[in-house]
């Protein structure tokens, strides 16, 4: 709780030096690589390389580039491990794109062999945007295959990323836990637009994340839930 106190005075702050900025780029994102004990070496490596891969593709890379867009890289696990291992860059061009995907696919892993941290993994994820106030948009794209068992609930933050209109969506890869996606679509999501994309296994990641970015840095057309956003996506 007294976590949970602190990044509410922190994420206060924030919206009141926020409100009075001139906002210029599109989008803010937060790219969330979960690597908690349940991932091996190899499962890392497939996710990073399928970040770099979504980034690099021409309908996202153009929509980054055309919206100035800032992105992150933070790995996270257990409770107070989150780290931000790709800082904030604004996607001003083509090779500063392509040289923060080479960045992110060549990222060492930080930790391995602990537990799942989701709540402390969204807290962490939205302080960092109180270093790009000038974004229209601030999206957190969380990836994990298992439910939160340590620290603070998902839930238990979504009214104060809610407050400042932070938006969460997630890509979930199943098989380390049943039912996993229907637990980020009741536990984790968040904000308008906000939806889940499914890879039933790791090799299916790379193209389920270029899909989950192209649906990212496009404005959402609707709030609702239509059934192409069904949990087999």
């Amino acid at each position: 709780m007294v976590a949970v106190m602190i990044f509410r005075l922190s994420l206060v702050c924030f919206l009141c030096c926020a409100a009075i900025s001139t906002r210029a780029c599109e989008i803010a994102l937060v790219l969330a690589v979960d690597v908690s004990g349940s991932v091996d070496h190899e499962e890392y490596r497939i996710q990073m390389q399928g970040l770099a891969e979504g980034l690099r593709d021409g309908t996202v890379a153009e929509a980054l580039v055309a919206g100035e867009a800032a992105v992150m890289v933070l790995q996270w696990t257990g409770a107070s491990r989150q780290r931000v291992v790709t800082p904030w860059t604004r996607m001003t061009d083509f090779d500063v794109l392509e040289a923060f995907a080479v960045r992110v696919e060549s990222t060492p892993r930080v930790w391995r062999n602990f537990s799942t941290a989701i709540g402390e993994a969204l807290s962490f994820a939205a302080a960092q945007f109180a270093n790009v106030p000038d974004c229209n948009r601030w999206v957190i794209d969380i990836s994990g295959d298992g439910s939160s068992n340590e620290g603070v609930a998902p839930k238990e933050v979504h009214d104060v990323l809610a407050a400042s209109n932070i938006v969460v969506n997630a890509l979930v890869i199943e098989g380390a836990e049943p039912m996993i996606t229907e637990y980020f679509w009741e536990n984790v999501i968040l904000g308008n637009g906000a939806f889940v994309i499914t890879s039933n296994t790791y090799d299916e990641y790379p193209e389920r994340m270029r899909r989950k970015l192209l649906r990212e840095v496009t404005k959402q057309i609707s709030g609702q839930r239509p059934d192409s956003q069904s949990p087999n996506l």
